[in-house]
């Protein structure tokens, strides 16, 4: 794989989805955050996650804004009606531009995608969509779980899973050995499925890539953007 991909090969709108804790939203972060070093066109990041009322990409509005992401999402921009479940109409506008590359925050399992069927008419080309699978979350352990939980997100929302995304994380107590785990359990899931593997995640400045050579030939390097500072005291 080339290490460009995440600039070129997913075309122009990029979901993201993931049971909840497979760290599918830090992905979605991780990623927009990375274009925007790397490209310098318009990007946006919208934030469909309106089930789970924890950890949401619309929550980093400040801080992907300063680098030139915009964010969409929530009818409201308040802090105080964070956990309202209601869309703004506005998150149609970067699906309609042409000119700018899109990552869109779905929620997590199947009950969480649904919401991606109000927008179904955008995602009928350009489109790439990715399933965060990680170990070590009980629902998507197993080669049986990981592999229900992509067909219940293509039952629900009627796309086709591109890729597999391995992050197979524990926060800061991550090892190269959990990465590699990870990555075998993707490959089988890879192998039952027809899928690709799109990279395999490794937390940055905790995981030295070097030991992951040879594992893939697309490394993604995450932050811990969503993660509240205080969980580390």
């Amino acid at each position: 794989m080339s290490e460009n991909r995440f600039y070129g090969d997913s075309g122009r709108k990029t979901i993201i989805t993931g049971h909840y804790g497979s760290g599918k939203t830090e992905f979605a972060v991780s990623l927009v955050m990375l274009l925007a070093k790397e490209t310098t066109g318009k990007l946006a990041i919208i934030d469909l996650d309106i089930v789970n009322p924890y950890f949401r990409s619309r929550e980093r509005r400040d801080m992907l804004e300063t680098v030139g992401v915009s964010v969409y999402g929530s009818l409201y921009d308040y802090d105080v009606t964070a956990e309202i479940p209601a869309l703004g109409a506005n998150v149609r506008v970067p699906l309609e531009d042409k000119s700018c590359r899109v990552i869109i925050d779905a929620g997590g399992n199947d009950a969480g995608a649904l919401v991606l069927n109000q927008f179904a008419k955008y995602f009928t080309d350009e489109t790439t969509v990715l399933a965060v699978v990680n170990a070590n979350r009980p629902d998507t352990s197993s080669l049986k779980g990981a592999v229900e939980h992509i067909k219940s997100i293509e039952a629900a929302t009627g796309l086709t899973v591109t890729g597999v995304v391995n992050n197979c994380h524990l926060l800061r107590e991550t090892t190269a050995a959990a990465i590699i785990k990870g990555h075998k359990l993707c490959v089988e899931v890879c192998s039952a499925t027809g899928k690709e593997l799109w990279c395999d995640c490794y937390p940055d400045g905790i995981v030295d890539p070097r030991e992951l050579e040879g594992l893939s030939g697309n490394l993604m390097p995450m932050g811990l953007y969503m993660r509240p500072t205080w969980l580390d005291r």
